[in-house]
């Protein structure tokens, strides 16, 4: 790697603040504001709106819309088509 033409690589904490969850791990994004971590150190922290904590897909409390019953009730509404 050539020196000085990549950004600084080092320990961030994502908050997720819906689901009161955070995690450190390493990135480039750099904060302002700073957060004491388990450990007694000092890192930047970046708080997220939706993490794997809060997103309805991993939560299991997504909803599945019945595309069938959309379907079906759009031809008792309207008709079938006719064939051509």
């Amino acid at each position: 790697m050539q020196p000085g033409i990549h950004p600084a690589y080092g320990p961030v904490v994502f908050r997720d603040r819906a689901a009161d969850y955070a995690f450190l791990t390493r990135s480039t994004i750099n904060s302002d504001k700073t957060i004491e971590w388990e450990d007694g150190n000092t890192y930047p922290v970046i708080d997220v709106e939706i993490s794997d904590r809060s997103h309805p897909f991993y939560t299991g409390t997504a909803r599945v819309l019945d595309t069938a019953g959309r379907v079906e009730r759009f031809e008792r509404r309207y008709g079938k088509r006719e064939s051509r």
